[in-house]
């Protein structure tokens, strides 16, 4: 007993003196507010992040999947500009939280689902993010298939010993190997790994141009790709790029709940304003284009819709010769660098931030990272890219669940404590607390989180191939919006009719006062957030001390 207790206190993360046991479940080092020291992340380093997180097969492949939906070209690109300037809207919204206070995701969500509550929420985004990490890593080893095929053409006669599993031997060795090597990048701090995405940045648009450029030559120019029209019209045209639009959106549904993991490493709360708001529909758009000309260029070449870029590099390589095999592998190594830069920013770092929060005691976001990194090895990723229909349905489907967490997560913020938060009591497990509620959990956040997803459900039936009213599938259509509008609306009008604690009757952010938070109980001073030293209470603008105020 002694010996397992004692390599049970070596498993446990590092912290500051005096915290309760409670405690202990709330915080370790990477759940505290960022201090100044790791505060690295300028204006410049959101646009590098954003730039390299666009280049990457996922964003190909929603917008190639426009066009074999049957919209044209011009249409899926305008589909991508609007889906990812809203999109962008709604990241600058919860980043600013981030930026503003220096709390990732699972510590903003504790103010508005409450202390306990919040488990919920962020459970729901670590497991989204491992589900991700191994489609994210299935996609890296088909740029590894390609690589390794490139080089030594035998490796597509590989003796298939997976028969039945939904894969092969060939695939499968190729998704390891990217998996395998990708368990490096996972050891190095967030604040560090910003330098990836500058790499990142520079290297993978050039094979994108590479790529451009070789498909508009191989299809006579760009003429005979941008004069295909639209296969469908009326109403069918219309819903197909409503879909659009929402599939572009659905894909940063993730990043908009949990893009406070980012932020918070800001210098100051602009740095993250402009640099994403500008660049996440303009590098979005650049990516997404390129990837709807590659998709439009395929019935030009082969005379038939290949939605996926990376199987077209594999049939430039079924036509031979020497040159198609040096550009597929260049190109080839480029996307494995953009799988891992967005792999590691989107999926990891996120994971291994949320699972910090499930259980702060013993996981960082380190070895967070690596049971992500576990969880997307040990299930069938191959399954949810078999077909464009099933990757777009999977798409909507995640969209509906954390459109609702975002929903309560703005409304709370914005609307209802205008800006307000005492940081120090997101740690607390007082029961006298301002974020504790009722045993740890905000009742109110959980009826508009359900709300907003009851009037998805019926939609979401009808997608999986069920018969259902044609009004729940035009909702569903607008699944993002009807889950955030619902989700947000109830809680702000629940706040309203049943007030809650900690908030002010003015907008009044105070996070730029915060410099280092010390977390351990001081019982001078319960409802104040410590600044430097512990001690002292966030003033007012005119000085005056800000009590726990009621909406």
């Amino acid at each position: 007993m002694a010996t397992r207790l004692r390599f049970l206190k070596k498993l446990e993360t590092d912290n500051e003196p005096g915290l309760t046991d409670a405690q202990l479940m709330l915080t370790n080092y990477d759940l505290k507010p960022v201090e100044p020291a790791r505060r690295q992340w300028g204006p410049w380093n959101f646009v590098g992040f954003w730039i390299a997180d666009s280049f990457n097969i996922n964003t190909w492949m929603i917008s190639s999947s426009m066009i074999i939906a049957g919209l044209s070209w011009w249409q899926s690109w305008l589909c991508v500009w609007i889906g990812y300037s809203i999109a962008a809207c709604f990241i600058c919204l919860t980043g600013r939280i981030g930026a503003t206070y220096h709390i990732g995701f699972p510590v903003v969500a504790r103010s508005s689902f409450g202390i306990w509550g919040s488990l919920w929420p962020v459970f729901n985004r670590a497991a989204m993010a491992c589900v991700w990490y191994g489609v994210q890593s299935w996609i890296g080893g088909t740029c590894v298939y390609l690589m390794v095929r490139s080089i030594w053409a035998k490796f597509e006669d590989m003796p298939d010993t997976m028969q039945g599993s939904g894969t092969n031997s060939r695939d499968f060795l190729s998704f390891f190997l990217f998996w395998f090597f990708s368990l490096p990048a996972i050891w190095f701090p967030v604040h560090k790994i910003r330098h990836l995405f500058t790499v990142k940045a520079y290297v993978v648009p050039v094979a994108g141009f590479a790529f451009f450029g070789w498909v508009v030559h191989r299809a006579g120019g760009l003429g005979p790709i941008v004069h295909q029209p639209a296969t469908i019209s009326g109403s069918k045209l219309a819903w197909a790029f409503v879909s659009g639009v929402m599939s572009s959106i659905a894909n940063f549904a993730t990043l908009i709940v949990n893009d406070p993991d980012f932020s918070r490493f800001a210098g100051k709360p602009r740095d993250q304003l402009w640099s994403q708001l500008i660049t996440i529909p303009c590098g979005f758009a650049f990516t997404s284009f390129i990837g709807i000309i590659v998709s439009s260029s395929s019935m030009v070449i082969y005379k038939e819709p290949i939605w996926n870029p990376l199987h077209l590099l594999g049939r430039f390589l079924d036509d031979g010769g020497a040159g198609n095999r040096a550009g597929v592998f260049f190109i080839a190594t480029a996307f494995s660098l953009a799988q891992l830069g967005t792999n590691i920013a989107a999926n990891s770092v996120s994971a291994g931030t949320d699972m910090t929060a499930l259980l702060p005691r013993y996981l960082n976001i380190r070895r967070g990272g690596y049971v992500c990194a576990a969880v997307g090895l040990a299930m069938c990723p191959w399954n949810l890219l078999s077909d464009n229909n099933k990757f777009t349905t999977y798409l909507s489907a995640y969209s509906v669940f954390l459109s609702s967490i975002a929903g309560v997560m703005i409304s709370d913020y914005y609307f209802v404590r205008k800006g307000y938060l005492e940081v120090k009591n997101l740690y607390s497990a007082k029961r006298t607390g301002p974020y504790y509620f009722r045993f740890g959990i905000h009742w109110r956040a959980y009826v508009a989180y359900i709300a907003g997803i009851l009037i998805n459900v019926v939609g979401f039936v009808g997608a999986v191939g069920n018969e259902v009213p044609i009004g729940a599938t035009y909702i569903y259509n607008l699944n993002f919006f009807a889950g955030f509008i619902v989700s947000s609306g109830t809680y702000w009008l629940l706040a309203r009719f049943f007030p809650i604690p900690a908030c002010s009757d003015k907008w009044m952010e105070v996070g730029e006062s915060i410099s280092e938070v010390r977390l351990a109980y001081d019982d001078s001073s319960e409802t104040y957030d410590d600044i430097e030293t512990g001690k002292a209470a966030v003033p007012e603008p005119d000085g005056e001390k800000c009590p726990a105020k009621k909406y």
